[in-house]
Parts: C-alpha cells; structure tokens; sequence
C-alpha cells in the first residue's frame, strides 16, 4: 500500500479488481469506498495499489452510468449549458487530468472515451467546485409507425443466375408489377433454357406518427 494516504485517494483492490475510496484503517484492514458513494469493504493494505489514469477513469463512468440507471440527479454542474464540453478550474489537478485524458482521446478520434472524460470531468466539478444548477432535458417517447409510401411505386426485379460457370447475369430491368417479372423470365428461359432467378423487391417507406 502506499505510504501516508489521504482519504479520498482512490486505489485499485487487486482482490476484488475494482477501484475506491480509500478512507481510513481499521485493524489490520484499509476501508475502501465505491467511487460515487456506496457500502465500504475491506481490502489487504498490503496488495492495493494507487489507481492508474485508466482505472480512475473507467471507474468515474462506470459511477456515473450507474447513478444514471438509478434515477440519481446529479449534484449541479459548473456549467449549464452541457452542450459545450466541461472547462477545467484552474489549479486543479484532477480537472487537468482529465482534460488530458480528453485531449488525447480527441487527438486520437476516440468519441468515445472523449465522451466519457467529459462525464466524469462534469461529475467531478458538481462534486467539487459546486456551480451552477445543471440542466435537466426531458426527452417524450412519441410513437410513430412505419409505412409504405403510398406516392412511390414499388420496383420488382429479376436477374437470371443459371450459367455453368458464371452467372448469366440478365437482368429483367425495375418493373411496375411481378407479373412483368414473371414474363419477363418466361421468354428469357425459352430462349437460354436458365432455369435459375433471383428476384428483387424495393419499396419506399415513410415514419407516421400514430
């Protein structure tokens, strides 16, 4: 275990691969906490670690998403307006952490770990720098139904695929209705004796709200 650590430091448990809150000593056991709050355990002072980058990251989301299935309004966000990716405050290391971590990410075009340095850099600065209530979107189920669009006329096809070594490759060209089709393949079969078609159908289809 690292020498002299502060409460709050997170660590990695090897024992039960998962990162926390480091909190105190009791006995011969540290007393770690899940990140995001939750029932503390006890870990081997001996085998736990200081959390990498990673680790600290990946646990920040898992929280997060975890906080989000539960229903949890989060503490109030520094910014309101969380279209605009979070700035770090000055002075502190965790929000230069992980605006690194999000810098990199966008460097190397992850969206999704850039995403995820967002929420947790956001989840941070509600917990620590207070600010501003965050802004709460509401999103309504609409239900809608898909249909045939009724302006657009379906297209049927056929393409002749007998051959010994290749396809035939003849291609009855779009057409109106599968009776075209069908004697279209007639007079391809009396005159190459195929015997063999695939068949295509295309439409067009529209959302309607019901």
């Amino acid at each position: 275990m690292p020498e002299r650590l502060e409460p709050g430091t997170l660590v990695y448990d090897p024992q039960t691969r998962k990162v926390g809150e480091y909190q105190d000593g009791v006995g011969p056991y540290a007393m770690l906490r899940p990140v995001g709050g939750g029932r503390e355990w006890q870990a081997d002072p001996a085998r736990i670690r200081a959390a990498t980058r990673e680790e600290r990251l990946s646990a920040g989301v898992r929280a997060a998403n975890d906080r989000s299935r539960e229903g949890f309004v989060p503490p109030p966000l520094l910014e309101a307006d969380t279209d605009r990716p979070p700035v770090p405050v000055p002075g502190c290391a965790t929000c230069e952490e992980l605006a690194t971590r999000r810098e990199e990410a966008r460097a190397a075009f992850d969206c999704s770990a850039e995403t995820d340095a967002n929420v947790v850099l956001r989840q941070h600065q509600g917990r620590e720098h207070g600010g501003t209530p965050a802004v709460r979107r509401i999103f309504r189920y609409v239900p809608y139904t898909i249909v045939q669009d009724a302006s657009a006329q379906p297209e049927y096809e056929a393409h002749c695929v007998s051959g010994d070594e290749a396809d035939c490759g003849a291609s009855s060209g779009p057409c109106q209705a599968p009776a075209e089709v069908e004697e279209w393949q007639r007079r391809h079969t009396q005159e190459t004796r195929h015997l063999r078609y695939r068949r295509s159908f295309a439409d067009y289809a529209v959302f309607e709200r019901r």
